[in-house]
């Protein structure tokens, strides 16, 4: 497999700040993870709603090799700040502590602390450099970096995993066990299993992943992904936390109350949906209106697969925004930047979908663009986003995507 020009630019990159921080790469390994762009159901993973999403190709970039030793060295070009990360293996931070909550070391940490507690043993260390251009928000950099990190520190130990879905529920553990982050598995299932050109479907029931490329005849598009610059704290830190919250409560008052459900998701069935809203509609309205999302978005999301399949892409777009409606309206998820992204965008003649992104609150809306209309969605943002959000207006930026490989490694090339 070829470097691209922006892989060998990385490269060059990771040669620099290898250099300049001792650490040694010379004839090792270059792995690349993609960020993600999610078609649906968007915070539906832990409401147990089925997933579908694209890799995109904002990257993070790990030049490694084995070193020899029982030590981990690590340093970020994102992350300056906190210099080289360095640990012997099995010896780390305690989970959730006040040691980890500043510094990007807390995932290599935790992906120390996970592995070992998962029975996965690590005697071989390395010297790794790393750099990204992934946003801070709503394009799942964590998660990238979770998985760029466990099969990196895989390969040069020689461990495996029976089902790669396992390497999901390990990056999931890192975030929830250990930096205590509530996220689900929707990010790195759409990292890890990205193909380039296909859409990615996920079913939790049997954790079955389905590579669906998109109808003949569709019209042709951009993912158009809008960074609004600013940043975004952790998820255990934001709304995001308080929704998840949400809907684990009000599950257990449904199953309090005699209804047989699991998650939020369960609710799929007309009838039963109208039997919870009139019964606890009124006394319970934030929860209901976190169903409310849930179950509409549900029944959407079946009406986009198929759109989606039959090269309809107006329709996936059309269906994008009214999930943005619902993640705004009824899910209260969206932020004020991110919706003066979406307002700036919507309008314009060949926008075909827009919403936030994400976690929530910060980081990035997107949307799903004409091809020809893609230079007038960046004109539509550079003229309204900075006279609304001055705050932002050197940080905040326009991202055209492409649709690419989760995952791509390149031996030796160091």
């Amino acid at each position: 497999m070829e470097l691209t020009k922006e892989d060998q630019v990385a490269l060059e990159k990771l040669g620099q700040l290898a250099g300049e921080n001792g650490i040694r790469i010379a004839g090792g390994t270059l792995r690349r993870t993609s960020s993600r762009f999610c078609l649906g159901v968007e915070h539906g993973d832990y409401n147990g709603t089925e997933l579908f999403g694209v890799g995109t190709d904002r990257f993070i970039w790990m030049g490694y090799r084995p070193n020899g030793t029982n030590k981990v060295r690590l340093f970020s070009g994102n992350f300056p700040q906190d210099g080289r990360i360095e640990y012997t293996i099995g010896n780390v931070p305690a989970p959730k502590s006040a040691a980890i909550a500043e510094t990007w070391g807390r995932f290599p940490y935790g992906i120390d602390y996970i592995l070992k507690r998962e029975g996965f043993k690590l005697k071989q260390g390395i010297d790794a450099v790393l750099f990204g251009n992934i946003p801070g928000g709503g394009m799942s950099r964590s998660a990238s970096l979770c998985i760029n990190l466990i099969l990196s520190l895989f390969d040069v130990n020689g461990l495996r995993v029976e089902k790669q879905v396992q390497i999901v529920d390990l990056a999931q553990a890192v975030e929830n066990d250990y930096i205590g982050s509530p996220c689900g598995k929707l990010d790195q299932t759409m990292v890890l299993f990205a193909r380039e050109g296909m859409g990615t479907y996920y079913n939790p029931k049997d954790r079955s992943i389905e590579y669906v490329p998109i109808g003949s005849g569709a019209t042709d598009f951009r993912i158009v992904v809008l960074d609004t610059g600013t940043d975004r704290p952790g998820l255990e830190k934001a709304t995001y936390a308080v929704r998840r919250r949400e809907c684990e409560e009000f599950v257990g008052i449904l199953q309090k109350a005699g209804f047989a459900i699991t998650c939020l998701a369960d609710v799929k069935d007309e009838a039963l949906y109208h039997r919870i809203m009139d019964q606890f509609g009124r006394s319970h309205p934030n929860h209901s209106d976190r169903l409310n999302y849930i179950y509409h978005a549900q029944q959407r999301f079946y009406q986009m697969m198929d759109a989606w399949r039959a090269g309809r892409i107006e329709t996936v777009g059309a269906i994008f925004r009214q999930d943005g409606l619902g993640l705004r309206d009824d899910y209260k998820i969206s932020g004020p930047e991110l919706e003066t992204m979406c307002d700036a965008v919507r309008t314009v003649p060949g926008v075909l979908g827009e919403r936030m992104l994400g976690g929530g609150d910060k980081g990035a809306s997107g949307a799903l663009v004409r091809a020809e209309s893609v230079e007038a969605v960046k004109q539509a943002v550079e003229a309204a986003y900075p006279r609304s959000r001055p705050a932002y207006q050197d940080k905040y930026a326009a991202h055209v995507c492409k649709v690419v490989d989760g995952v791509r490694t390149y031996p030796g090339v160091l």
